[in-house]
């Protein structure tokens, strides 16, 4: 299913999305549980989406949207190691929302020395 996501999908490199960190028109999207920000801290500025509610989020016709995702941004989602995002983005585009995601995660941003802040 990650494969056939991905096939679909923009997915973009670590090095890039650090570049793109300080960006105001962009906005990173953590699927992650609140649990995995709490213990492994977030990219600075990030929304919290929880991966159960992105879709209910995400859509303008759903009592629980939320005012972010009507903003004219570029939307960047991610989990841990960019397989719940591709899985996730794609499901946005079939919805018909722009979006795409950081290719190997989380993970690889703290590995490749992404700015994090404490969620604590």
């Amino acid at each position: 299913m990650v494969a056939s996501a991905r096939a679909k999908i923009t997915e973009i490199d670590t090095a890039d999305a650090i570049q793109m960190a300080d960006d105001p028109d962009v906005v990173f999207v953590d699927l992650r549980d609140v649990r995995e920000r709490q213990r492994s801290g977030a990219i600075p500025g990030s929304f919290h989406c929880p991966r159960g509610m992105v879709e209910f989020w995400v859509d303008p016709d759903s009592p629980y949207f939320k005012d972010i995702f009507a903003q004219d941004k570029r939307f960047v989602f991610h989990c841990a190691s960019g397989w719940r995002s591709a899985l996730t983005v794609a499901t946005l585009s079939e919805m018909g929302f722009e979006a795409s995601h950081l290719k190997h995660g989380f993970t690889d941003w703290v590995a490749k020395g992404g700015p994090i802040e404490n969620c604590l």
